[in-house]
C-alpha cells in the first residue's frame, strides 16, 4: 500500500510539473499567446460555422501540435541558453531548427485551418 501511495504522489507530482511549464510558456513567451489567440479565434469560427465533430477534431489537433512545437521550441530555447551563454554557431543552429519546426506546424495548422472554413462556406466536400 505504501509503494502505491508514493507512486501515486510521484504521477500527481509529474502532472503539477507540467502545469507549471504551461504557466511559464502561455506566461512567459509571447508567441505561444499568438498560438493561443489565433486558437481561440479558430474555435469563434468553427462554433460560428457549426463545424461537424470531424472538423472539431482536426482543430484541436493542429492547436495541440503547434502548442506542443511552441513548448519545445521554447525548452530548447532554455537548454541551449544554460549550456551556451555565450554565443556559439551551433547553438544559434539549435535554436534555429526548434523554431522551424514551430513555423512549419504553425504554417500547415493554418493551412488545414484555411480548407476547413472554405469547405463549411462553400461545400467543396
Amino acid at each position: 500500500m505504501k509503494g502505491l501511495l508514493k507512486y501515486s504522489r510521484g504521477r500527481f507530482a509529474a502532472f503539477g510539473y507540467a502545469f507549471r511549464g504551461a504557466y511559464d510558456l502561455l506566461r512567459n513567451h509571447a508567441p505561444s499567446r499568438i498560438h493561443l489567440a489565433a486558437l481561440v479565434a479558430m474555435i469563434a469560427i468553427a462554433w460560428g460555422l457549426d463545424f461537424p465533430l470531424w472538423k472539431w477534431v482536426a482543430v484541436l489537433i493542429c492547436a495541440g501540435m503547434v502548442l506542443a512545437a511552441e513548448a519545445l521550441n521554447t525548452a530548447v530555447e532554455y537548454v541551449v541558453d544554460l549550456v551556451s551563454p555565450e554565443y556559439n554557431i551551433l547553438a544559434g543552429k539549435a535554436k534555429d531548427v526548434a523554431a522551424g519546426a514551430v513555423l512549419f506546424t504553425a504554417v500547415s495548422s493554418g493551412l488545414i485551418a484555411l480548407m476547413l472554413v472554405y469547405d463549411a462556406l462553400w461545400g467543396v466536400v
